[in-house]
């Protein structure tokens, strides 16, 4: 795992080099345009690039931070680093939007009039072509590796040949009809940036709280743990992230009630092993359901009794049954989807239906998280 880890990093660090060199260069040409043509747009936009190579640099070191290593204060290791690194890149996509538009709107209450070159505008063509490139190498790098802070800078490539092309479109217009939209040009370009911001602050700030699992993770992830024979269920399955490339998790899984400590040790291991082998993930705990395999009666008990659950709005599923027939006891747990409106009244109803048909029975009912959404 350090190696794939130390990969990665080569991988992110070589990524924003050239997105460090690229902008450096646009910036430095679009600065020199800008100030020689009068132009605000093109100003901005090499404020823009300079923001963006100090994005990348962000990038490097949040990436050189997220990998150290677990300590006694930190001990499942520094990787969120990665989503305040993402944080900050954001906020400096913000704040370069409210600087855009602040200088769009003095050039609305006191005009000036640009002085566009051909020079200058088969430059601005040139950033064009170089920042779509840059985005989708970057943003795809970054989707690869997964580092949010290569998406973000990627998306913000994005839009910045969207501001140059906006830009190009404006000076056209000018030099065709005398007629200069700079500023409210700016000032769309701006608003522009500040809703994009917002969005990769929202995405970052969402991957700090803690996402429900990724669907496709969840399905392989739990595939893996029902290959074993013995395993004939895989469920509530929780994965906690520490890191794009960092995950813990538990499982519970349904097991013959034959089963012998021993053999459940070994089984268990077995798990753990190749979940981290094929997925990558730390499975720290897997419960246990115990399920009946030679009474048929239970087992005809068990359906009767799934009948009955899902027969309810909004359970999405249930497993872990177990029947003892000599402490007249049921155990289950039952899926409740989040949009449950009371589930303390959904329990009871599941409760008073299951003892109608068996009402010598002690019932004990755990109420799952629907972690997934599947």
């Amino acid at each position: 795992m350090k190696k794939i880890n130390s990969d990665r990093e080569k991988i992110i660090v070589r990524t924003s080099m050239i997105g460090i060199a690229a902008n450096v260069l646009l910036a430095a040409f679009k600065a020199v345009i800008g100030i020689l043509s009068n132009s605000v747009a093109i100003v901005m936009d090499a404020v823009n690039n300079f923001s963006d190579a100090g994005s990348s640099l962000i990038t490097i070191i949040g990436t050189k931070l997220a990998n150290r290593q677990p300590d006694k204060k930190h001990p499942f290791g520094y990787g969120r680093i990665e989503y305040l690194s993402a944080m900050i890149i954001s906020g400096i996509v913000l704040y370069a939007g409210v600087t855009s538009l602040t200088e769009s709107v003095k050039k609305i209450i006191n005009p000036e009039t640009p002085d566009y070159s051909y020079v200058s505008l088969v430059i601005v063509c040139v950033a064009i072509i170089v920042k779509i490139v840059l985005g989708i190498y970057v943003k795809s790098v970054g989707e690869k590796v997964g580092s949010p802070s290569l998406v973000n800078s990627g998306e913000d490539a994005r839009l910045d040949s969207v501001i140059s092309a906006a830009t190009l479109v404006a000076a056209i217009i000018f030099l065709t009809s005398g007629v200069s939209l700079e500023p409210w040009l700016g000032a769309i370009i701006s608003l522009i940036i500040i809703k994009s911001g917002f969005e990769m602050l929202k995405q970052t700030v969402s991957q700090i709280l803690g996402e429900r699992n990724n669907p496709e993770l969840d399905k392989s992830i739990k595939n893996t743990v029902r290959s074993f024979p013995d395993v004939q269920g895989a469920y509530d399955l929780v994965l906690n992230n520490y890191g794009p490339d960092s995950w813990n998790g538990s499982v519970h899984i349904e097991v013959p009630d034959t089963y012998s400590a021993d053999m459940l040790d070994r089984l268990i291991r077995r798990i753990q092993e190749a979940v981290y082998i094929e997925h990558g993930v730390v499975l720290t705990a897997i419960g246990v359901y115990s399920v009946n395999t030679s009474d048929e009666d239970i087992i005809n008990t068990r359906e009767h009794v799934r009948e009955i659950v899902m027969s309810h709005k909004y359970i999405k599923q249930m497993h872990g049954f177990f029947l003892d027939k000599e402490e007249k006891s049921m155990r289950f747990d039952m899926v409740v989807s989040f949009d449950v409106p009371d589930r303390g009244r959904l329990h009871s109803e599941v409760v008073d239906d299951i003892l109608k048909s068996y009402p010598d029975y002690h019932l004990q009912i755990a109420m799952d998280t629907d972690f997934t959404g599947g």
